[in-house]
C-alpha cells in the first residue's frame, strides 16, 4: 500500500488519453536510451580523444616552446618558425602584444575545457589559453623574449564536428519514434472503436461496430457484442413479458368494468376505483418495462418539447408552470421516452405538492431538464432508495395522496441512463421542495 500511495502523485502530471500514454510510453525510452549514450558515452569518449590528440599536440608545442628560449636572438627565432613552426602546422609570434589577463570559452564548448586542462597539466610556462570558436586556438607563453603566442587549427587537439553523432541519434529516434507512433495508432484504432461503440450504446444508440486488431482486442469486441446481444434480448423478453401479462389481464378487467357498470353505484364505486388502480399498475408496469425501448433517437428541440409538455400539462388542469428555459438548438433525444420521464416527474411533484415548475438548460456540454416542487422533498440519505424499483418512502411522501408501486422516479432514471444521462435528486433552492433533474450529455 504504501509502494503505491508514493506513486500516486504521478498520476497528475500523466497523460489522460490513450494515444499521450503511449506517445510517453515510446518516447520516454528513446530519450533516455539518447541521453545516457550522449552523456555516458559519447561524452566520456569525446573526452578521451581529446586528451590523446591535445597531448599528441603538447610535444611538439614543447619543442617550439625549447627552440624559442634557446634562440639568442631575433634572427634566429624567425629561422625557428620557420624551420620549426611552420611544418608543424603552427603559428607563432614573438614577441607579441595584447596578451589577455585569463583565458577564454565559449560555455557550451565542452571539448574546450579538456583541452585547456590538459595544456596546462602538460606544459610549462602557459599562460592563457583562447578559444575563441571551434576552428582557431590561441596559446599564451611566457619566453625568454617576452610574451609568445602560438596559433593552431582546433581540429588538432580536438574531434570535428563531433554534433554529427547526436544529431544522428536525435534524428533516427525521431524517425523510429514516429514510424512505431503511425504503427501503434492503427493498434489503438481498434480500441478506440470498441470505446465508441459502447459510449453510444450506453446513450440508447446501436452502431455498427466490428472486432478487428489484436487477438486480445477482438477478444474484448466479441465479448461486447455478446453482451449488447444478451441485454436486447434480456430487454425484449422483459417488455414482451410484462405486455403480455398487462394485455392478458385487460381482458378480465374490462370484464370486471362492466359488470360493476351494472350494479348500484354507491356499492360500486368503491370496486371501481380499485379497478382503476388495478388499470393505473399495469400501466406503471407496462411503462417500465418499456424504459428506453419506445422510438428511436432523433434531432429534438428540447424547449420546444418542454413547452409541449407544459401545453399538455395545462389543458389538463395540472399547477405546472415553465421556468427559465437556456440554450437553443437541436439535440438526438428519443422524444416519447423524454416526454414519459418528464410527465412522470411532474406528475409525482405534483402528487405530493400543490406546484411544480419545468426549466431547461442548454450547454455547449449538458441538456439539463430540472422538475422543482414546493412538497416535502426527500431527505438526502433516501434519495438513493427513492429510484429504486418498487420501493416507496413513507417518512417523504404520503401514500395517501396517491397509488403506485415505486417505478416513477426508476422509469425516470431508466430512461436518463439510456440517454448516457442520469437522474440526480436534490433540493429545491427558492421553492423548498424536491428537485430532480435529467441531466444528458450532449
Amino acid at each position: 500500500m504504501a509502494y503505491r500511495m508514493s506513486f500516486k502523485w504521478l498520476k497528475h502530471y500523466m497523460p489522460r488519453s490513450l494515444y499521450g500514454r503511449a506517445a510517453l510510453i515510446l518516447v520516454l525510452p528513446v530519450v533516455t536510451l539518447q541521453l545516457v549514450i550522449s552523456i555516458g558515452i559519447v561524452q566520456r569518449h569525446f573526452e578521451k580523444v581529446t586528451e590523446q590528440m591535445t597531448r599528441s599536440v603538447s610535444l611538439d608545442l614543447q619543442y617550439v616552446q625549447d627552440a624559442v628560449n634557446a634562440s639568442p636572438d631575433l634572427t634566429d627565432l624567425m629561422a625557428v618558425e620557420e624551420r620549426v613552426a611552420t611544418p608543424l602546422g603552427l603559428t607563432l609570434t614573438v614577441p607579441a602584444s595584447g596578451m589577455p589577463t585569463s583565458g577564454e570559452r565559449r560555455w557550451f564548448d565542452l571539448t574546450g575545457g579538456v583541452v585547456e586542462r590538459t595544456l596546462h597539466e602538460t606544459m610549462s610556462e602557459l599562460g592563457p589559453v583562447v578559444l575563441p570558436n571551434t576552428s582557431r586556438v590561441e596559446l599564451w607563453f611566457d619566453s625568454a623574449h617576452g610574451p609568445m603566442l602560438i596559433e593552431f587549427q582546433r581540429w588538432r587537439v580536438s574531434a570535428s564536428n563531433p554534433h554529427q553523432l547526436l544529431v544522428w541519434l536525435i534524428v533516427l529516434g525521431a524517425l523510429m519514434t514516429l514510424i512505431a507512433y503511425f504503427y501503434l495508432r492503427n493498434q489503438l484504432r481498434p480500441i478506440k472503436r470498441l470505446a465508441a461503440a459502447s459510449t453510444e450504446y450506453g446513450r440508447g444508440h446501436v452502431v455498427p461496430y466490428h472486432p478487428a486488431g489484436a487477438n486480445e482486442v477482438r477478444a474484448a469486441g466479441h465479448a461486447f457484442l455478446d453482451m449488447r446481444n444478451r441485454i436486447e434480448r434480456q430487454t425484449h423478453t422483459r417488455t414482451m413479458m410484462l405486455s403480455g401479462v398487462s394485455h392478458d389481464l385487460r381482458t378480465p378487467l374490462t370484464r370486471l368494468r362492466l359488470g360493476l357498470g351494472m350494479m348500484d353505484e354507491d356499492e360500486a364505486a368503491p370496486l371501481v376505483r380499485d379497478v382503476d388502480d388495478m388499470q393505473g399498475l399495469l400501466d406503471a408496469f407496462l411503462d417500465f418495462a418499456r424504459g428506453d425501448a419506445e422510438g428511436e433517437a432523433e434531432m429534438v428541440d428540447p424547449i420546444a418539447l418542454a413547452a409541449t409538455i407544459l401545453a399538455d400539462g395545462e389543458r389538463m388542469g395540472q399547477a405546472v408552470t415553465a421556468g427559465v428555459m437556456e440554450g437553443g438548438g437541436e439535440v438526438a433525444l428519443r422524444p416519447l421516452a423524454i416526454r414519459r420521464a418528464l410527465e412522470n416527474l411532474i406528475g409525482n411533484a405534483l402528487r405530493y405538492a400543490s406546484n411544480a415548475r419545468l426549466t431547461v438548460s442548454m450547454t455547449p456540454k449538458a441538456l439539463v431538464f430540472c422538475v422543482e416542487d414546493d412538497g416535502p422533498g426527500i431527505p438526502a440519505e433516501q434519495r438513493e432508495d427513492a429510484v429504486r424499483p418498487f420501493t416507496r418512502l413513507d417518512p417523504a411522501r404520503n401514500q395517501d395522496r396517491g397509488t403506485g408501486v415505486g417505478l416513477g422516479l426508476a422509469i425516470v432514471e431508466d430512461i436518463a441512463r439510456a440517454h448516457g444521462g442520469l437522474l440526480r435528486l436534490g433540493e429545491s433552492a427558492d421553492m423548498g421542495g424536491l428537485k430532480a433533474e435529467i441531466v444528458l450529455a450532449r
